[in-house]
């Protein structure tokens, strides 16, 4: 069946999320942050999904923005950098501004101009996607931006992705789900969706039992995926 619908994750898959530490390092005030920024930022991201995963398993649900606080205190602790109040603060500020890789503007615009739906659907809270699909400027090229919070859910529950049919009503092969998340696109393989994992690390295949569609370097290629 032809792709009629294209989903995409937010972080990590459309937003830059190393953006924050990065940006807080060239800062004047941060120069601890400088030769420490990449550690950081893989910790803070690494530990945001792994808290999202023990929650879900857990039945403890909470807003993302409690999680992503979370893993920036364990990264921040990890990288002895805890007790400055201030880089903190500034890291969670940025993390609010987060911008689309390069290429995405383009790409979500060919989609929308190729008559394709296209949305967002993330872990993250209606807040905090709001501010970031604002600074990024691509709020003109979505159909509409889905939350974990409607279901009180973490990704890869199967709830999750039941968010796609009940907003579009679509059939589930109809759908291309692209996602920066191996263990993400794997789910969502596994849930029925073509999927596509943008794959920009070079990173080995996840062990699961479902494994992504298509593996790209980038977004650059997704309109042809979705028959354009």
């Amino acid at each position: 069946m032809a792709i009629t619908t294209c989903i995409f994750d937010a972080y990590g898959t459309l937003f830059d999320v190393a953006a924050a530490a990065r940006q807080a390092a060239a800062e004047p005030e941060f120069q601890a942050l400088q030769d420490k920024w990449p550690e950081l930022a893989n910790h803070w991201r690494l530990k945001q999904l792994q808290y999202t995963w023990l929650r879900a398993v857990a039945d403890a649900h909470a807003d993302f923005w409690d999680v992503t606080q979370d893993g920036l205190d364990w990264a921040l602790e990890a990288t002895g950098l805890q007790g400055d109040a201030k880089l903190r603060q500034r890291l969670l500020d940025l993390y609010w501004e987060l911008q689309a890789y390069p290429e995405v503007p383009q790409m979500l615009a060919t989609l929308k101009s190729g008559g394709l739906q296209t949305a967002i659907l993330s872990n993250g809270s209606p807040p905090m996607l709001d501010g970031a699909v604002q600074s990024a400027g691509i709020g003109s090229v979505l159909d509409d931006v889905l939350s974990v919070e409607s279901v009180g859910v973490f990704k890869p529950h199967a709830r999750v992705y039941d968010l796609v049919q009940q907003r579009f009503g679509c059939a589930k092969d109809e759908v291309l789900f692209v996602s920066s998340n191996g263990w993400d696109a794997a789910g969502a393989s596994g849930y029925g969706f073509v999927t596509a994992w943008v794959n920009r690390a070079g990173e080995p295949m996840d062990r699961l039992p479902w494994t992504p569609a298509h593996v790209l370097p980038d977004h650059r290629t997704i309109p042809q995926l979705a028959g354009l």
